[in-house]
């Protein structure tokens, strides 16, 4: 099987043969970028067990909710990085962790204050993607009502355990994003990113009520021409990590490459990715993939940044726009990583181009995992390992 999101089973890589020609162009980042100091890490925790992903619900800002790949989600006090005893919720029996296999996904409904409606996306026994919704706990704040829980989408992906996806995120139309993994094995061989007939390969536009396609600003865009009517966008490989702007609403997909690029596109707002083919199996990055020796790119949306597997890059981490109050010298920057080569990355979205790209003298090491963003907009980052840091200024 090919590379694919990160985790531990990442460095057990299978040898794909590579292309040997591209089309559209590429973008290589220069050698050496550069460096900016104005920003430190500062460690939240170091007890996690293999954190996967990040959030705090709305307005809430004593609260770390941290995913942990088995089945946990584990509360970390904000201000002490304490771990509160009793997991927010424990779905290790329905879960299923064989090779990138796990609890992937977190996101808290925009109402949750009110409603206590907590959406989770995870990968079933039999290794099908499920996005569900559960209820906060009556009785206690800092628990999950498990009974509670409601699938809203059971997809078919029984045939490998890698490429999931698993990122959840609410637009700013209110609808429940769901990125899912093109099913596995190497070079997507049943060609699920470019058919609109499957989920695979997708970002899907949810509402969150029923799991079905959300319509609160009209209708998804292949609902009309023959396309399952939850799709929003297509022709993705493995989108681990994507997420909206909090200011402008611009969505940023990073999606994990194969064995030459890895990728990162932005749509802005205000229909962020409707209706977008993002290239995957026909290129990877900037590069043709199939056929190798030439393709067309025309009426795809390329990548705003791809860099290739050189110095040890093998897998990129998509982050967030910062949008907090703590860096103010940071806001409107993009932050990405890459778990192999353990850097962290940042560029500006401009007139549809990445600006005023560095890079930054963090942690340098890999099995970075995820970002995390909390309730005022600051960011984290956090290691296989089990250790979760703030960015902070230096």
């Amino acid at each position: 099987m090919a590379r694919s999101s990160p985790s531990a089973w990442l460095l057990l890589l299978s040898l794909v043969v590579g292309m040997t020609s591209g089309c559209g162009g590429t973008t290589d980042l220069p050698r050496d970028l550069p460096a900016s100091n104005a920003v430190a890490l500062q460690l939240v925790t170091d007890r996690l067990s293999f954190p996967v992903f990040m959030t705090a619900p709305p307005g809430d800002n004593t609260r770390l909710f941290v995913i942990e790949k088995e089945g946990l989600i584990r509360i970390v006090t904000a201000g002490t990085g304490a771990i509160l005893p009793t997991p927010f919720l424990d779905l290790r029996s329905q879960v299923s962790t064989s090779g990138e296999q796990g609890l992937l996904g977190l996101a808290f409904d925009p109402d949750y204050t009110s409603n206590g409606n907590v959406y989770i996306f995870y990968t079933n026994p039999v290794g099908n993607l499920v996005v569900a919704r559960l209820q906060r706990s009556v009785g206690d704040p800092n628990r999950a009502n498990q009974t509670s829980l409601t699938v809203l989408q059971a997809i078919d992906h029984s045939t490998y355990t890698n490429h999931n996806g698993g990122m959840l995120a609410f637009g700013p139309d209110g609808c429940l994003y769901a990125g899912t993994g093109d099913g596995g094995g190497g070079g997507d061989p049943d060609n699920h990113g470019q058919k609109l007939t499957t989920k695979l390969g997708k970002l899907l536009r949810l509402d969150p009520r029923t799991g079905g396609a959300c319509t609160n600003e009209g209708l998804n865009p292949f609902v009309l021409s023959g396309g399952l009517p939850e799709i929003w966008s297509f022709g993705l490989r493995n989108p681990w990590r994507f997420s909206f702007d909090r200011a402008t609403g611009d969505l940023y997909i990073a999606d994990v490459g194969q064995n030459r690029r890895e990728e990162i596109n932005v749509s802005p707002a205000p229909f962020a990715g409707r209706q977008a083919n993002y290239g995957w199996r026909i290129m990877e990055g900037g590069l043709c993939f199939d056929p190798p020796t030439g393709c067309d790119p025309r009426g795809l949306t390329l990548p705003v940044l791809d860099y290739p597997h050189t110095d040890g890059a093998c897998s990129v981490i998509g982050g967030y726009v910062y949008r907090g109050s703590a860096i103010p010298s940071l806001r409107g920057i993009y932050f990405y990583a890459d778990y192999c080569a353990g850097f962290v990355r940042s560029f500006r979205f401009v007139n549809g181009q990445a600006t005023a790209q560095t890079e930054w003298p963090l942690l340098r090491q890999p099995n970075i995992t995820s970002f995390g963003e909390d309730a005022q907009g600051e960011l984290y980052l956090m290691t296989q390992g089990g250790s979760l840091y703030k960015l902070v200024p230096n």
